[in-house]
């Protein structure tokens, strides 16, 4: 089978797992490529996301490299074993694959938590108010390029409504509510669709809010989504060049120690509601 031509994010993510127990058993990819009759190429090719792998495969590779975690080894199968084309891959060549990625990740999650302090939350976001963000940002960028973006954005809240809806909690800074990316119409419906989606139940809300004491986060901005197993969760974090997925386990750690940190820091979800709603009458 030819290599992919593009692999995903989540392809990717397998590759770095299977090529993580393989260093963790002190094995060389060479030496693998003796043990399953392969070549180190292939075996590098599999280990960056642009070879499929089989769940056969997988589960030889685990027995070679002493893994024993089978809810891990079982997680891995279903990665490589997955065939879901969802909606994203509508947008592959049309956005940057940071897109895809996200929304990839999204789909997969067990839960999400986010925190975000200068803009409403992405999954929270209105057509308008997404467009002003874009517009802002973009200046100049031409309608055949802003329509997917915003189109984009609105599917992604797909994944934290419905039947099947993945939990969702986020931490939304008191300067996101109040900053003012378009007018006070665009700005007021947006708050009360924060507020429409606490009560249906979509979204756990907390605001932490200006007069907060000690509070030292206001540079931190990301994701957090829950893998099937823990060693699958992924950190999704602002960087100057786009986002940034994280993986590494040293980081997840201090990714959820600033999570707790900035919940402490937070009202109560039904004082968050009151406070919602009170900036949506100001306006």
């Amino acid at each position: 089978m030819p290599p992919r031509s593009h692999a995903t994010g989540r392809q990717v993510r397998l590759g770095v797992e299977l090529r993580r127990l393989r260093e963790a058993a002190g094995l060389k990819a060479r030496e693998v490529a003796g043990l399953l009759n392969s070549t180190s190429a292939q075996i590098s090719q599999m280990e960056l996301g642009f070879a499929g792998v089989s769940e056969e495969r997988v589960r030889r590779l685990a027995a070679h490299y002493a893994c024993t975690d089978e809810a891990l080894i079982d997680a891995l199968v279903a990665m490589a074993t997955d065939r879901t084309r969802g909606w994203w891959e509508a947008y592959r060549g049309v956005l940057p694959p940071v897109f895809q990625n996200t929304a990839e990740i999204e789909h997969h999650a067990t839960y999400l938590r986010e925190v975000v302090i200068t803009h409403v939350p992405g999954l929270l976001q209105t057509a308008d108010y997404a467009r002003a963000l874009y517009t802002y940002v973009h200046p100049g960028l031409p309608e055949s390029e802003l329509n997917p973006r915003v189109e984009h954005r609105m599917k992604r809240s797909g994944v934290v409504a419905g039947d099947n809806a993945t939990p969702y909690e986020t931490l939304i800074h008191e300067c996101a509510l109040r900053v003012r990316v378009a007018d006070r119409g665009v700005c007021r419906v947006q708050l009360q669709r924060i507020l429409d989606q606490i009560e249906e139940g979509h979204a756990n809300v907390r605001v932490i809010p200006f007069d907060q004491d000690g509070f030292g986060g206001a540079g931190v901005s990301m994701m957090y989504a829950g893998g099937s197993v823990p060693q699958l969760d992924t950190g999704l974090r602002d960087a100057p060049t786009g986002v940034a997925l994280i993986d590494a386990a040293a980081q997840l750690k201090q990714l959820r120690t600033l999570l707790h940190r900035m919940q402490g820091a937070s009202l109560s979800p039904t004082a968050s509601r009151d406070f919602i709603h009170r900036l949506t009458k100001e306006l």
